[in-house]
């Protein structure tokens, strides 16, 4: 297989389940800043002109809730997600796509305003709501969605690799953790994990 991701995105979730489940697969980093992700070669992988993207022996797939349950159901030994209880595995999916659709939404205001709206105001408008929005966002998951020590329980998940890479960005959305002593815990542990910190070592380095 083979992974292409930009650094400090929301790719680093789907890249943490990979080295998670021992997968085996090729890394190929998308130059933000040289546009790279607006290219020909790109597009032709990724018509969205976006990551991650993991092109597998079946076909390519985007979106990251997607992808770690691709991950999840390929190597069930890694036991990423409990794939015997289809309660509970609904109850993953269901945290993951509150993560992609809305708090990555709500984060994504405070950058990338030109998605929704051309008034200049009206970006402004929302990069101040930014904070506030994404606060709300995180506030519900500390007190109502995350179960404890890992985001579904005592099982650690394909949730808590996503919960971590969207948690990475609370600081630059003005977020204060402090407030968040939960997801403030499950990031300092998740950091010292190795296949986190493998995988935070190989975006930043190449």
């Amino acid at each position: 297989m083979k992974f292409y991701y930009a650094p400090h995105t929301c790719a680093l979730a789907s890249h943490i389940a990979l080295e998670e489940a021992g997968a085996d697969y090729e890394l190929a980093r998308v130059d933000f800043a040289a546009d790279e992700q607006r290219t020909p070669a790109y597009i032709a992988i990724n018509p969205k002109g976006r990551v991650p993207s993991l092109v597998t022996p079946r076909g390519i797939l985007t979106e990251t809730p997607a992808i770690l349950m691709f991950v999840a159901q390929s190597y069930p030994q890694a036991r990423l997600a409990p794939l015997d209880d289809l309660f509970a595995l609904a109850q993953v999916q269901s945290f993951n796509a509150y993560l992609c659709a809305t708090v990555h939404v709500a984060h994504a205001h405070r950058m990338r305003g030109y998605r929704w709206a051309d008034e200049p105001t009206a970006i402004a408008e929302m990069i101040r709501k930014a904070p506030q929005a994404v606060g709300e966002c995180f506030a519900l998951i500390e007190r109502e969605m995350f179960v404890g020590p890992w985001v579904m329980g005592e099982s650690y998940t394909i949730a808590d690799p996503y919960l971590f890479t969207l948690a990475q960005w609370l600081e630059l959305d003005g977020v204060d953790p402090k407030h968040l002593p939960k997801i403030a815990d499950h990031r300092a542990r998740m950091s010292e994990r190795a296949t986190v910190r493998k995988a935070i070592a190989a975006e930043t380095s190449a």
